[in-house]
């Protein structure tokens, strides 16, 4: 039985000290994501790096001895210091008070990538309906998920798509007549997504959702980023309402610096929405961990609420988001 105890004692002692290096170099090389793309993009896993501080801070402190106890222990320290700087100021955004909605003023949007795999279609579309939103905005419109685009088509006649034939799926689907509208591929930017100007009573304005790809390797997902704040700079900016679902996490220094030159502010704080329910053929997620959809709006609109969906057969949970003019 001693030999049982110290073995285990060993392996959490053993265990502690990996977790503590995982996370403090990690954490450290996610500041490094400052200077590099190729480090940032491990800024995404900033919540798996934290856990790996936390896990090494209580078994450092419970079953390591003396020297090697405040080793682990500072260690320990460095990750979650070095993630706090990171995911702090996104958590104190989250905080920031909330407006009333002017009667006639508000919008409801909802923003959900549908997710080409969904396994529940048709619950997914009844969800989606009874919202009764005022514009819905998808991503990932086909495949498995085309059952969820043929109740949206019936019951908002007002609707446009990317019109190219692959890798484009992004939809508008409006309460109130399109005006104009654009594929973002017809400036001729690799880039899924597509814009539409509504008539609104109040005021026209313009709706927009992308799609972005996954921030590995490093490069790609910022060129999309650099196009789409070209592409929509030719669009009215205070009435301007972006969503998508961006494959970047806010305590990323790449959304960081898409949030400043969009010029644009995201309404979505600390709002996790990825994985969802089944998100691939042998895992399911217990809860979302990573903030990766997210709903932008300029600054003529106010935030009334941000809440997060169920889950429906997705990988992502979606965003319903209340505005007000």
């Amino acid at each position: 039985m001693r030999l049982l105890l110290h073995l285990a004692g060993l392996f959490l002692r053993g265990t502690a000290l990996m977790f503590g290096l995982v996370g403090a170099v990690a954490g450290l090389a996610c500041l490094g994501g400052a200077f590099s793309i190729r480090l940032d993009a491990l800024t995404h896993l900033a919540p798996l790096w934290l856990a790996c501080g936390l896990a090494a801070l209580v078994l450092g402190a419970a079953f390591s001895r003396e020297g090697e106890r405040w080793a682990i222990v500072g260690l320990a320290a460095v990750a979650i210091i070095s993630i706090g700087l990171l995911v702090t100021p996104e958590l104190l955004a989250s905080a920031k008070p909330k407006a009333v909605a002017q009667p006639g003023r508000a919008v409801k949007v909802v923003q959900f990538n549908a997710w080409t795999h969904n396994d529940s279609p048709y619950a997914s579309r009844d969800w989606l309906l009874a919202q009764k939103a005022d514009i819905v905005l998808v991503e990932e419109g086909a495949g498995d998920a085309w059952p969820i685009l043929q109740g949206l088509r019936k019951a908002y006649p007002n609707h446009t798509h990317c019109r190219f034939r692959y890798g484009c799926d992004s939809w508008v689907f409006s309460r109130w007549p399109i005006v104009e509208e654009r594929t973002f591929r017809e400036s001729g930017q690799d880039l899924s997504g597509v814009w539409a100007t509504l008539d609104h009573p109040g005021g026209r304005f313009t709706v927009a959702a992308t799609h972005f790809v996954w921030p590995f390797p490093a490069g790609p997902q910022q060129v999309q980023s650099r196009m789409l704040v070209a592409d929509l700079k030719s669009l009215p900016q205070d009435d301007l309402i972006l969503t998508g679902d961006f494959n970047s996490t806010p305590w990323s220094f790449t959304l960081r610096r898409q949030d400043k030159a969009l010029g644009l502010e995201r309404r979505t704080r600390a709002l996790a929405s990825w994985p969802a329910g089944k998100f691939s053929r042998v895992a399911s997620a217990p809860f979302p961990s990573l903030p990766i959809d997210h709903v932008y709006a300029g600054k003529a609109w106010k935030t009334v609420s941000v809440r997060r969906g169920p889950v429906l057969g997705s990988d992502h949970r979606p965003v319903v988001a209340v505005l007000t003019r």
